[in-house]
């Protein structure tokens, strides 16, 4: 994405703070205004020997000159106030976009970038940008329309001094340009070498677990270490490319400074120009090298937020989810079938699904067995649409599922995974999630009896209006799940999908799930995946997968007759 269509989207962002912009000008503009009259007032009391000052009351000139001082804060306070509250606003709406790009993303997004690089481009970047920006623009109007009235009013005191101070421009503008170019290419780098760190923090984060076990502290400590390093160089760089800028800028107008000096002492020289005239011109050209000197490094910042700008639009312009259906189900009986359905993943050389064919009934169960990249799990992504098949058609109720609008597909299945999400939230919150009725009491208490939670929910303080933590950290592995359960029940979908329920569970908690299989079995469609036999010989058709096909199907007893490949899956774990 170019800088030019960063800033053009930016600017989208900021058009309808066109109000608190406009003000923000005004009041820095009548800050402005203020500067050339502190100078000037010197001016006319040194040229009349301060005579001028013996026509008012003594106190008049030192509150003047205070007024004159608080004059110039309170506009520029005013100033900075309402453009920190345009850019705030302009933060806010992009972090809307941001969150609703995040959610409506295709599913490939999620392969591509970290949960840690997600919460930097969306908590992170629009900040960055709008303090690097706002920053900016609060100096440039601030500092710029200072130095604006102070070179007019140099211009008025003396405009042939001012014209040898301006021959010095072509020098600042050509150093700004070598500075831009060299701050593109390593803000960019420092920019990228962040996410990676950032990544890596993330990866520790999550798998703290996993680090511990393999006692692996040392080596991800060396791991972030590198990327740390990394980053540090591409930040000195960074830092090296910008802050040459200023003294570089400082030693061209200090020439500039000696020049306009030797001049202005010839003009004394000849009576040309009074003292008062000389010393309001040296005390206005010392009040415009602050501000100018703010101006010219201006370049770091703004290119900083501009590339954090760039990495928040690139999730804003990911591509978002295909949803081109039209129809809605009402009423689902939970009637799904496979038709001759292939599917092959981006990046992949073989398919996860090879012209698959299956028919599942309205109330049947039908586990999914087989090795790990069978296919079973890709069935699931395909039903809900996380991933699309190549050739083939999949039907829900005989109706084909890309003519169905996908809120309306997702909203008749209930999925229990071995990998539990919960989020930071109260019990009730959890299981009534996203519920656009709202948290109904007594169904939730229900969903919790049902799931065999519910007299451990009755011991917490709050009772279900208790917290859970991050990811239900409060709760043990099996009452995760269990909350998982209660979650789908409360949804009250037709189709339920139990992929690995139970694998990292035990034995009791295995039992609870196991009933809650046994008591939704033919009043739900119910899709089993699992690794461990035991837990999937009581389902009406059990379908083992290899290679993206069924290659046996049938019940228990009867795959155990066939003596096939479920037959030596079911010898192997009984060996063990």
């Amino acid at each position: 994405m170019e800088f030019k269509d960063t800033i053009d989207r930016l600017w989208a962002y900021a058009r309808p703070q066109w109000r608190m912009l406009a003000a923000t000008l005004v009041f820095f503009l009548l800050s402005a205004v203020v500067e050339p009259l502190i100078p000037d007032l010197f001016r006319r009391l040194l040229d009349s020997d301060f005579k001028l000052a013996r026509s008012y009351p003594l106190w008049v000139v030192p509150v003047a000159v205070v007024g004159l001082f608080a004059v110039r804060g309170v506009f520029s306070f005013m100033g900075t106030y309402t453009m920190n509250s345009a850019t705030s606003s302009i933060v806010l709406a992009l972090r809307r976009d941001l969150m609703r790009g995040l959610l409506r993303a295709d599913a490939k997004l999620f392969t591509q970038i970290s949960p840690g690089l997600a919460v930097t481009k969306i908590i992170n970047d629009p900040q960055n940008a709008a303090n690097g920006l706002g920053g900016s623009a609060v100096s440039a109007l601030k500092d710029g329309t200072t130095l604006l009235f102070l070179l007019g009013y140099l211009f008025y005191l003396n405009w042939q001094l001012t014209l040898m101070s301006l021959v010095v421009m072509p020098l600042l503008a050509l150093t700004i340009k070598v500075a831009k170019k060299r701050l593109t290419k390593v803000g960019g780098a420092s920019y990228e070498a962040q996410q990676a760190l950032v990544n890596t923090v993330d990866d520790n984060a999550r798998a703290w677990r996993v680090v511990r076990t393999f006692d692996a502290a040392d080596f991800e400590l060396a791991r972030f270490d590198k990327q740390a390093q990394r980053h540090r160089q591409m930040l000195m760089k960074t830092v090296v490319a910008s802050n040459l800028v200023s003294p570089v800028t400082q030693l061209i107008a200090a020439v500039g400074l000696a020049l306009i000096i030797t001049l202005a002492l010839v003009q004394t020289q000849n009576n040309a120009k009074t003292v008062g005239d000389f010393t309001a011109f040296i005390m206005a050209m010392l009040l415009a090298i602050r501000p100018m000197r703010t101006v010219t490094d201006l370049y770091q910042p703004i290119y900083g937020a501009l590339i954090a700008a760039r990495g928040a639009f690139e999730l804003i312009n990911a591509p978002p989810e295909i949803d081109l259906g039209t129809q809605e189900l009402a009423d689902c009986r939970g009637a799904i079938r496979f038709d001759h359905v292939s599917l092959q993943y981006e990046g992949s050389n073989t398919k996860a699904l090879d012209n698959l064919v299956l028919d599942i009934a309205p109330g049947q169960t039908v586990a999914l067995v087989g090795a790990s990249g069978a296919g079973k799990s890709t069935i699931v992504s395909a039903l809900l649409r996380f991933a699309t098949p190549s050739t083939g058609q999949i039907l829900l109720d005989h109706t084909p599922i890309e003519d169905l609008r996908l809120a309306n597909l997702r909203s008749h299945f209930a999925v229990v995974s071995q990998d539990i999400v919960l989020f930071d939230g109260t019990i009730a919150e959890n299981i009534a999630y996203a519920s656009p009725l709202g948290i109904d009491r007594a169904k939730v208490e229900r969903c919790l009896k049902a799931a065999n939670l519910w007299s451990h929910v009755q011991t917490l303080p709050g009772t279900m209006d208790a917290g859970i933590g991050t990811n239900g950290g409060k709760l043990s592995g099996g009452q995760r799940q269990r909350l998982a359960i209660a979650r789908a029940l409360y949804r009250d979908a037709a189709i339920w999908i139990f992929d690995e329920a139970t694998s990292a569970l035990d034995s009791e908690s295995e039992a609870v799930v196991q009933r809650s299989i046994e008591d939704l079995r033919h009043a739900k469609t119910l899709i089993l995946i699992a690794h461990r036999l035991s837990t999937i010989k009581n389902a009406d058709m059990i379908c083992v997968m290899s290679e993206g096909r069924v290659i046996e199907k049938g019940t228990h007893a009867e795959l155990l007759v066939l003596n096939g490949t479920y037959a030596n899956m079911v010898r192997i774990q009984s060996a063990n």
